[in-house]
């Protein structure tokens, strides 16, 4: 039966795939600026204002006595060649474990579960170890789960309560976006605005008719025919541009922090960030080390920094955007944000040549000197 469906897909396949391929870029198109920029602020105004916002909550925390993780993009599958995230589930648990064993809040920014692909039932399935490492956070009131473009099922399905409930041992709410609010002396405060980062996005953050079609028919059709519509995660010209969007969106606020995921492409925006790669490419010019050049040249031109024709002078700069990256490379590495005595982390968990997880801090920031650039530049 198996291999009379595979023989059945192959002429299915042959049939569709061309002309699939030639409506989805006629569909597709660069993040509209104006849309991108319209969510974003209708997103972060409603829960920063409304105590019953339909999008998420606001949170009043101390990052000297709280501590997070955040991480985005998991694409959890069947554990099949489709399946992403099948490499680093190794190191997905073994950061869970540590940051669990040291009372972390986990902040889970979307595309956590991948629904273009697999149904729920496969999901579950196959990966009930990273559901009971997730359940701990749940059992603590320490997991906050984000839907992104491609598990909007957790948003619109009207079953997801009761699978959540057979995950977690309960119910728990998705958000659309949840802001943590930091206080200062003499009353001020930012915001850290944590959410997918998919907004703006027409196929999949559009009417409810257009976020039905793109769960339920355009993402599973997708997902069979083995292509990709050109989205932020797989088109390197669009990551660029909507990292931009990001970064342009967070300048033009009020003392506001924007932290999404949704490109796989981890930003840290610190200060020294943008001077030290550009340190490091001058370093390699002179070693004649072209592929450490290139590689630094794709870094410094994916900037949000670089987005400004004439750029601001430093004394001025804010780091206001930061980019989780994702939980599903290649070589089975996963990147997040760690926030933990008053430090912003850039991290990375990745395999030791003994095959053990590793954890290594790529970048960090001080919370001191994100409150100085921000209240005193």
């Amino acid at each position: 039966m198996r291999n009379f469906l595979k023989l059945l897909k192959r002429p299915i396949v042959f049939l569709l795939r061309r002309p699939v391929l030639w409506f989805a870029k006629k569909v597709a198109s660069s993040p509209d600026r104006e849309k991108v920029f319209e969510r974003l602020s209708e997103v972060y105004e409603d829960i920063i204002s409304n105590p019953k916002s339909k999008y998420g909550n606001l949170y009043t925390k101390d990052f000297r006595d709280n501590n997070f993780i955040i991480f985005s993009d998991l694409h959890k599958g069947n554990k099949g060649r489709r399946d992403e995230f099948r490499h680093a589930e190794g190191n997905y648990l073994a950061a869970l474990e540590y940051y669990n064993t040291h009372q972390a809040n986990y902040i889970n920014l979307g595309d956590s579960e991948e629904f273009w692909k697999f149904n729920i039932f496969q999901i579950m399935q196959h990966n009930k170890k990273n559901f009971e490492a997730e359940k701990k956070f749940v059992s603590r009131k320490a997991f906050y789960k984000v839907y992104g473009n491609h598990d909007l099922f957790w948003k619109i399905d009207p079953f997801a309560n009761m699978f959540l409930w057979q995950l977690y041992g309960e119910t728990i709410r998705i958000y659309g976006g949840i802001v943590i609010r930091v206080h200062y002396d003499e009353g001020r405060h930012i915001d850290v605005f944590c959410t997918h980062g998919h907004q703006g996005d027409r196929r999949s953050d559009g009417n409810k008719f257009s976020v039905w079609f793109v769960s339920y028919i355009w993402g599973p059709l997708q997902g069979f025919l083995g292509i990709n519509i050109n989205t932020p995660a797989v088109v390197q010209s669009e990551k660029t541009l909507h990292n931009r969007l990001m970064y342009e969106w967070s300048q033009q606020q009020e003392n506001v922090v924007l932290i999404t995921g949704h490109t796989h492409q981890p930003i840290f925006h610190s200060y020294s960030h943008i001077q030290y790669l550009k340190a490091s490419l001058e370093e390699a010019k002179e070693a004649g080390d072209k592929e450490k050049e290139k590689a630094l040249l794709e870094q410094i031109e994916r900037h949000p920094s670089q987005c400004e024709d004439e750029k601001a002078a430093l004394p001025k700069y804010k780091p206001t955007y930061f980019n989780a990256g994702c939980c599903c490379y290649d070589d089975g590495s996963i990147t997040g944000i760690e926030i933990k005595d008053g430090i912003f982390r850039l991290v990375r968990w990745h395999y030791t040549e003994k095959g053990k997880s590793e954890r290594e801090i790529l970048e960090e920031l001080p919370l001191e000197e994100l409150q100085k650039m921000f209240f005193y530049a």
